[in-house]
């Protein structure tokens, strides 16, 4: 049975999938997490195992994407995955270029990811966030089409929003480190001309 994230959260644990419920949640789809008129909607590759198994965007145990929000500084603390529904305060949501949960993001073929880019184009003109930030440049070099693009600010928008490549925060890969990551994260909070939410720490 697929572990409850509000029922997990109000047990104040955060229970670990079995090889069966993850082996089960193959080609799941997760909620994503939207509001209108945000200020960044990242944009995952699409969801693991992980993360069909719980609900939660970038959910499995090494996956950076937490971190590196909160070094990057858009958020005052270090969530949690379950805490995801958090973000939309910050001005922030998660979807996903491909719905469908696999245990590889490798295992997407290149028309999912052209039908998934349109898609992400309709959930933009309906939410309008002023930036929209893929994470994963192969993914985003795939799904729109754009062989050359690199990390960072890309010349084209996607409708009203400015668009930004971020690395894949994935653990494995290792061309980027926690603070690599967390730098490139806040580049974009940055260019978006948002506070750095970080809770000072006192001495």
């Amino acid at each position: 049975m697929t572990p409850d994230p509000v029922r997990a959260r109000a047990a104040g644990g955060h229970p670990r999938p079995t090889r069966a419920e993850l082996a089960a949640a193959a080609d799941r789809t997760i909620p994503d997490v939207l509001a209108p008129g945000l200020e960044v909607l990242f944009v995952g590759i699409n969801p693991g195992l992980w993360s069909a198994a719980t609900g939660w965007h970038f959910a499995r145990p090494g996956n950076r994407f937490w971190p590196a929000l909160h070094a990057g500084g858009f958020t005052p603390r270090l969530l949690h995955p379950s805490e995801q529904d958090e973000l939309p305060a910050h001005g922030l949501g998660i979807t996903n270029m491909a719905a469908r949960a696999s245990a590889r993001a490798d295992e997407l073929s290149t028309e999912e990811l052209l039908a998934g880019a349109a898609i992400l184009a309709d959930t933009v003109a309906r939410h309008r966030p002023r930036w929209v930030a893929v994470v994963g440049v192969t993914a985003y070099r795939i799904g729109f089409q754009r062989p050359k693009a690199a990390f960072g600010p890309q010349p084209e928008t996607l409708g009203d929003a400015r668009l930004w490549v971020l690395p894949n925060p994935s653990g494995l890969n290792a061309h980027f480190t926690p603070v690599t990551l967390g730098l490139a994260f806040a580049e974009l909070r940055v260019a978006a001309e948002l506070p750095d939410r970080r809770t000072p720490t006192t001495t």
